[in-house]
């Protein structure tokens, strides 16, 4: 039985790696757009509730775009409610800026919206650029970052284009986990099948996400996704959905400020959303544990404990496992020695979504930002 087990553990793997969509590699990564070419302007919008720490250096780097030719850039700046004074912290970082920022004052958010959203709807009504970019603000930008977005989107005649910038990576718990987020985030949603117009599925990434009004306005609005959590997927689904090309890829020339400096930062964050992607349903998230038993677990397992055939594709599988991991690990200058442990840390990842589903269960809402979310509204 074990041997039977640890063979399908590692046909699995070879399946994985193969066929599903080069999940595991660290790209691609947007080229600096060509030399003398002239882009049309660009509208950005930024949610912010309470973001001191970050938005100073957000706005400024966003204030400071350049796009070739010299279209214009406006940010937008929705105030949601902060208590901690972001507002005038992002004014003091745009002075003496070339691009314009205006500050918006959020409305009292409507029950069935997420709060993030809703601060987006109200910047996005303020824009006009056929082009709108979406970004956090916890995230800073070089200052070729949107023109390489925006060559991408026009070049490509794309719909929307959108990267996964660079997270965090300094402390041990960084080190540890966050390079696995991205890799669990490719495994679930792999950017070639994200760009692939005969694939099904959608996609994007949160902090970086460039629209053309014209797919917006197609997918029905922000409002079609208003009380979503996860609402950068929701978005790349929506758009692919409705017949437009979508483009998902990496980025080094923006970086997530946020820190995540204990073990306890980062489970909260995967707690916050993990059973909200499994929809709710005990059924998903049993599938789940089985399915990370059989292939994050039982390789290592068997090529310690294992004998005979079992230890040796219970080795291999762990071989490929670790071998995949590397490319992620590579990205942020981590030693490959770190794939060795991707087993632990997939077992990090289940008993967290373990815990976001034991927090639902028990009705223990999702908080962000001293605000209570719930799926479809909050």
């Amino acid at each position: 039985m074990l041997t039977a087990l640890t063979l399908l553990a590692l046909l699995i793997w070879c399946g994985m790696i193969v066929f599903h969509g080069r999940y595991w590699q660290a790209g691609p990564i947007l080229p600096p757009a060509p030399v003398g070419l002239r882009l049309p302007a660009v509208d950005i919008v930024v949610p912010a509730r309470d973001e001191a720490e970050s938005i100073g250096a957000a706005i400024g780097s966003l204030t400071r775009q350049v796009l070739p030719g010299g279209a214009a850039v406006r940010v937008f700046l929705v105030d949601d409610g902060s208590s901690d004074g972001t507002a005038g912290i992002a004014r003091r970082a745009a002075e003496g800026a070339p691009n314009p920022l205006t500050v918006i004052t959020g409305a009292d958010k409507p029950a069935d919206w997420s709060g993030k959203l809703w601060a987006v709807r109200q910047g996005v009504a303020a824009t006009s650029a056929d082009l709108i970019l979406l970004t956090d603000a916890d995230i800073a930008h070089e200052p070729d970052h949107l023109a390489r977005l925006v060559a991408k989107a026009e070049g490509g005649r794309y719909d929307m284009v959108s990267e996964m910038v660079l997270l965090n990576c300094e402390s041990i718990a960084e080190r540890a986990l966050v390079p696995a987020f991205v890799y669990f985030f490719q495994l679930l949603y792999p950017f070639a099948k994200v760009d692939d117009p005969k694939s099904k599925v959608g996609g994007a990434a949160g902090g970086t996400v460039l629209i053309r009004r014209s797919a917006l306005d197609r997918i029905g609005g922000i409002e079609v996704m208003r009380g979503a959590l996860i609402d950068d997927v929701t978005l790349g689904r929506a758009v692919k959905k409705s017949g437009g090309r979508t483009w998902l890829g990496h980025t080094t020339r923006a970086r997530s400020i946020r820190l995540y400096p204990h073990f306890a930062d980062i489970w909260a964050m995967i707690a916050r959303s993990a059973y909200v992607q499994l929809g709710f349903s005990p059924l998903n998230l049993l599938g789940t544990i089985l399915g990370m038993l059989l292939v994050w677990l039982l390789p290592p397992a068997a090529a310690i404990f294992g004998h005979g055939a079992a230890r040796a594709f219970g080795l291999i599988a762990w071989v490929l496992m670790a071998g995949s991991y590397v490319p992620s690990i590579r990205r942020y200058h981590l030693s490959p020695l770190w794939g060795i442990f991707l087993p632990l840390i997939a077992l990090f990842y289940m008993a967290a979504t373990v815990g976001s589903a034991v927090n639902h269960m028990r009705g223990r809402s999702v908080m962000w930002k001293n605000r209570v979310y719930v799926e479809g509204g909050s």
